[in-house]
């Protein structure tokens, strides 16, 4: 067996972190759990983190990234984001493929942000 892992931590490059700083704590809503200066990171779930950092120069292509907010609230999303003029990427419509109900949005950095519900039983409990 392989030892645990307790947490996990996604990070971004952003060329704007006071931008990216407002949209997701205010906005999104997310908690700030560590300011290291030129990164932030923040609380998304349980164990789970993003992290923000200033790109200093580094080569980022955000059409290479899909970050998903696993939520059962996907209608409520779009129209909290609307709400706060978030341009919608795709509206919130039922994937058959993958059989997930989500959106699409766009953060200020440019990264797709999907709000998701999987429709599969097998989840929430991906571990059953």
């Amino acid at each position: 067996m392989p030892p645990p892992i307790d947490q996990q931590v996604t990070f971004f490059y952003t060329a704007d972190l006071a931008a990216t700083t407002d949209f997701y704590e205010r906005i999104v809503g997310l908690p700030l759990v560590l300011d290291q200066g030129q990164c932030r990171i923040y609380r998304v779930a349980s164990g789970a983190f993003v992290g923000f950092c200033t790109s200093q120069g580094a080569t980022v292509n955000t059409d290479d990234v899909i970050f998903t907010f696993v939520t059962p609230a996907v209608d409520d999303w779009h129209t909290y984001l609307t709400a706060h003029n978030v341009s919608i990427e795709k509206a919130p419509s039922l994937n058959e493929t993958y059989n997930v109900y989500h959106l699409f949005v766009r953060d200020p950095n440019g990264y797709l942000l999907e709000f998701q519900a999987f429709r599969d039983p097998a989840w929430p409990n991906p571990d059953r």
